[in-house]
């Protein structure tokens, strides 16, 4: 199809029931992606903010960035910034100037227009967990390399769960897949399994362009229409401490250009990548994203980007990256004040340290989860099946997560806080009175269905009874979802032409060679 013809019918379709409620795998919530009800929790004082951003703002001015891409430094040396080298120093006016020119919210709408999502305000949007080179199920027993087919399986989580509302980068890398034409195959499992909001690397010119093309395809959008409006997003991470590396930035520039949606996200380690407090941390961290956001807005002003925050600390005595810690957990929650004094969208994440699904694991990813919607993030990285601090992808982690992350979703529903005079029920306790129960009278027997959260994996039967039923452990019961989940899973429909021209453009990337592995 030409960039000029007239558009097709998008490959979409409307969510059927089975999407809306679950195969027999599980009964699980429908798609609604979460409505932040709660104010945020702000550590900082007024002052405190002031003092993290002026370091932030110092850091910009007095010491720089380095930005390892020739083109960006022309860009920002034209925009009047001070050029050393490589390393740029931009002053405080320009950089608000800027940053002003962001929209606080924007809608990106995948081939699926009912998997269209928002992201800013007080919405809040769970991701799959992206970008492990390895994978662990209960089945292999042991940390293997990703392949092909595991990512294929966790795409088909991805697609499954309602509480996972976009997808993020590979699900586990298919290093069984060439590195030069990974993005191609990925891309197109990634657009035929799923119809989610859709995510590009940044890295180097054909892999971005080959993915914007691909989720053109797929939309059955002509050029000017995908330009028009963001269908899908990048992330990308400085190379901190203080530096854009050059692939990352080209990839950040062409989407800026055409429109797409981007997050900057730095990847800042208290004590090893970045000072050892908190407060430092968080400065660093905000003056790496800030300027790549105003080279953003330099190029195509009102171009949708997000803050993103990835501040933890290491373990002192290992150096190891440490997660779900409260260190992350407040820092989490003063970029989100950060973030809200910026007019931004913000992205966090729901990550862990621990190697296998196991308690330590649910409780890191728990405090993460938690200060993602204590700080009021708008997109969460990395919600369902993460370990290893981001070295291996599990199917059941990724199922135990969801569990979570439906709670979450459940305890943001404005009817568990509803004060009518029904919810009040004094005609219900009347009839009750003193010595009665609400087991069966009429406002419970109306109510009981929908009263409560019904979980899909936790087990409420006690002990005796769990003994009886074979005393499956939790992630075992996860395993035996997932696993059923795979039997039951029907990739959303896409027009057959559609397809077609999508199998046609891989194949002839492929035949010219894909992208290089170089940089």
């Amino acid at each position: 199809m030409s960039d000029t013809t007239t558009r097709r019918r998008r490959g979409g379709g409307r969510a059927g029931n089975s999407a809306r409620r679950g195969s027999s795998a599980i009964e699980q919530m429908p798609w609604n992606p979460p409505v932040n009800i709660d104010r945020p929790t702000e550590p900082l004082t007024e002052e405190g903010v002031q003092a993290i951003h002026d370091g932030a703002m110092r850091i910009l001015e007095e010491i720089g960035i380095a930005f390892l891409n020739p083109e960006a430094l022309e860009i920002l040396r034209e925009a009047g910034c001070v050029i050393d080298g490589d390393v740029v120093r931009m002053g405080r006016d320009f950089v608000m100037e800027m940053v002003a020119k962001a929209p606080s919210s924007f809608t990106i709408t995948p081939r699926n227009p009912d998997r269209a999502i928002t992201i800013g305000g007080n919405n809040i949007l769970f991701g799959n967990v992206s970008s492990p080179p390895n994978y662990w199920d209960m089945e292999t027993g042991r940390k293997v390399p990703g392949t092909r087919e595991m990512c294929r399986n966790l795409l088909k989580l991805t697609q499954y769960f309602n509480c996972i509302h976009f997808a993020g980068g590979y699900p586990v890398e298919p290093v069984d897949v060439h590195a030069s034409v990974r993005h191609l195959d990925v891309l197109f499992d990634k657009l035929t399994l799923t119809d989610k909001v859709m995510h590009a690397y940044s890295l180097g010119q054909e892999r971005v362009e080959d993915v914007m093309e691909m989720v053109r395809i797929a939309g059955g959008l002509t050029r000017e229409e995908f330009d028009a409006a963001p269908h899908m997003y990048t992330n990308i991470n400085s190379t901190s401490p203080l530096k854009h590396d050059f692939p990352m930035l080209d990839g950040w520039m062409r989407l800026a250009r055409r429109g797409q949606a981007l997050v900057v996200t730095p990847f800042t380690l208290a004590g090893a990548m970045a000072p050892v407090t908190m407060a430092g941390a968080v400065a660093q961290s905000v003056a790496e994203a800030l300027c790549a956001i105003a080279l953003a807005q330099y190029i195509n002003p009102g171009v949708p980007c997000v803050i993103g925050t990835f501040t933890s600390n290491v373990d002192m005595k290992s150096g190891a990256p440490a997660f779900g810690t409260p260190e992350y957990m407040r820092a989490t929650q003063m970029t989100g004040q950060l973030a809200r004094f910026y007019g931004l969208p913000m992205r966090s994440s729901g990550v862990c340290a621990a190697n296998v699904p196991d308690g330590q694991a649910m409780w890191e990813t728990s405090n993460s989860l938690w200060a993602a919607v204590q700080s009021g993030t708008n997109m969460v990285y990395h919600a369902a099946g993460w370990l290893e601090g981001g070295l291996i992808a599990s199917p059941e982690k990724f199922v135990m997560d969801c569990e979570v992350l439906q709670q979450i979703q459940r305890y943001m529903d404005p009817a568990l806080v509803a004060t009518t005079p029904d919810d009040i029920a004094l005609d219900a306790i009347k009839a009750v009175g003193n010595d009665g129960h609400f087991f069966g009278i009429q406002h419970t027997q109306d109510r009981y269905t929908t009263a409560f959260y019904q979980p899909f994996l936790s087990d409420w039967k006690n002990y005796e009874g769990w003994e009886v039923a074979g005393a499956v452990w939790t992630p075992e019961r996860a395993h035996q979802i997932y696993k059923q989940i795979l039997a039951d899973y029907t990739p959303p429909p896409m027009d057959e032409a559609i397809r077609e021209e999508l199998e046609a453009f891989v194949a002839r990337r492929k035949q010219e060679g894909g992208a290089p592995t170089d940089f």
